[in-house]
């Protein structure tokens, strides 16, 4: 038998009636409508004496779940548009384009504070709120980890606000901040790709915008997490003055540059100083050790309680290690931190889970931030923005809704399973249905998980 057979006999005709593609979109679209999204987009960027042709919180839904599917380009929408069996009336590219022209830093703030209602209204359908892991255990009961971090995005064209960026590309640097426990994208400020990794102002913009996206209920025990830029006497001021807010604590877990200062205390730490260090599933890790630097430096001016913590490990071939790490054989890097009480290894592990964040962006590449589709500065940050409610669709898609490896999937994953699934149409007793084919092994689950956004009580 030839490995060509399979394709004899096969012709491909136009004609055919009541197939949908990507039928999966269904559950994104729904879930939006159940949790309130889209009526609070709808009343957020709504104009007084302005009734448009197609509802703006109807287009801006649309255009986060034809992102969260994939879509790369607002001409992508026509995915959506062009089932309106399923999806009835959906806006055409134009309209898409005025709606995102309509957005201003107003409309941005409003859409803001929407969707931190919307999201109160979804935590208070978790069973409990999804644990944060590190070295093998939950990192703590009610600790709500949020992960800052910066990324560039190239432009290929000459866009409003690209820049040369450190590392000698053309384009943008966007800083967000992710939720660990949920995988969610609470916020992300678009800037110019010359922008400075560690300005203090962007980084207390997304810093407030974050803690405000999460439930109050939620917000009396985070934990922020980021690299050496974060490492400001104006961000770490903020971070202790919030933890002095009563009925809330705040700690921190962030990167610290390694100076001269730093140099000598390490220098002066004796064998004994040194603890093994342990990996991310909680096992010893051969040769690497933490050690504590706060009683061997003057923090003058840095907050009180602030904690100096410096790891060392022997570098993996052809890591570049400076003149002072030459000497001893050891790469060395260090982070700061206000928790009290915890074993340094523990604390040293939990940092390093900070790692998860380029996870997160690397998603959120994949789910509209690759590709930024316009030439002004507004319009783009309109589109992080939705970007960003994308990525909160699919994780309260896959936390509410879905269970086994589909719950835990990255979303390029979860597009080939679940979204761009097929199906056929049928109507009957005034009623429509989606019918999976049986022989697709997601099927069940994604019957299963419409039945779960079904059931979630509508918005008041």
């Amino acid at each position: 038998m030839q490995s060509t057979d399979w394709s004899r006999g096969l012709s491909v005709e136009v004609g055919g009636r009541g197939v949908v593609s990507h039928a999966g979109m269904v559950l994104l679209r729904t879930l939006a409508d159940r949790t309130g999204l889209t009526g609070a987009l709808s009343q957020a960027v709504a104009r007084r004496g302005f009734t448009p042709g197609r509802d703006r919180g109807r287009v801006l839904t649309d255009l986060a779940v034809m992102i969260a599917d994939g879509g790369e380009a607002i001409a992508d929408i026509g995915v959506v548009r062009h089932q309106g069996e399923v999806f009835g009336q959906v806006a055409s590219p134009a309209t898409c384009w005025r709606a995102l022209d309509e957005i201003g830093d107003v409309q941005i703030r409003r859409i803001t504070r929407a969707r931190a209602t919307v999201r109160a209204r979804v935590w208070s359908l978790f069973d409990q709120v999804p644990a944060a892991w590190a070295a093998g255990r939950e990192v703590g009961a009610g600790v709500v980890v949020l992960d800052v971090d910066a990324t560039l995005l190239l432009a290929h064209s000459e866009k409003d606000g690209a820049d040369k960026t450190y590392k000698h590309t053309f384009g943008f640097h966007p800083l967000l901040v992710t939720c660990d426990n949920t995988r969610e994208m609470l916020a992300i400020r678009l800037r110019p790709g010359n922008a400075g990794a560690n300005t203090a102002a962007d980084h207390l913009h997304v810093l407030d915008e974050a803690f405000t996206q999460i439930p109050a209920v939620y917000r009396r025990h985070l934990l922020v997490r980021a690299d050496s830029a974060g490492a400001s006497h104006s961000v770490l001021d903020w971070l202790t003055g919030q933890d002095a807010k009563r009925g809330r604590r705040v700690e921190y877990s962030i990167g610290w540059s390694i100076t001269a200062a730093e140099r000598r205390a390490i220098t002066k730490i004796p064998t004994s100083g040194w603890s093994p260090a342990i990996n991310a599933d909680g096992g010893v890790r051969d040769g690497a050790h933490v050690a504590e630097l706060t009683g061997l430096l003057t923090l003058a001016g840095w907050p009180a309680g602030m904690r100096v913590i410096v790891r060392r490990e022997r570098p993996h071939p052809g890591a570049q290690l400076s003149l002072f790490e030459e000497r001893d054989g050891w790469r060395y890097t260090a982070f700061v931190t206000n928790t009290r009480a915890g074993a340094l290894q523990w604390l040293e592990a939990r940092h390093r889970a900070h790692a998860r964040v380029e996870d997160r962006i690397r998603c959120a590449k994949d789910t509209g931030l690759r590709r930024l589709p316009s030439r002004e500065f507004p319009i783009n940050q309109a589109w992080c923005t939705l970007a960003a409610i994308a990525a909160d669709l699919i994780a309260w898609l896959q936390i509410l809704a879905l269970t086994g490896d589909l719950a835990r999937c990255e979303p390029k994953t979860l597009r080939y399973r679940v979204l761009h699934t097929a199906a056929r149409l049928v109507h009957g007793q005034r009623r429509r249905r989606l019918r999976i084919p049986s022989t697709w092994p997601w099927a069940s689950h994604i019957a299963a998980a419409f039945t779960r956004i079904a059931a979630i009580p509508a918005p008041g």
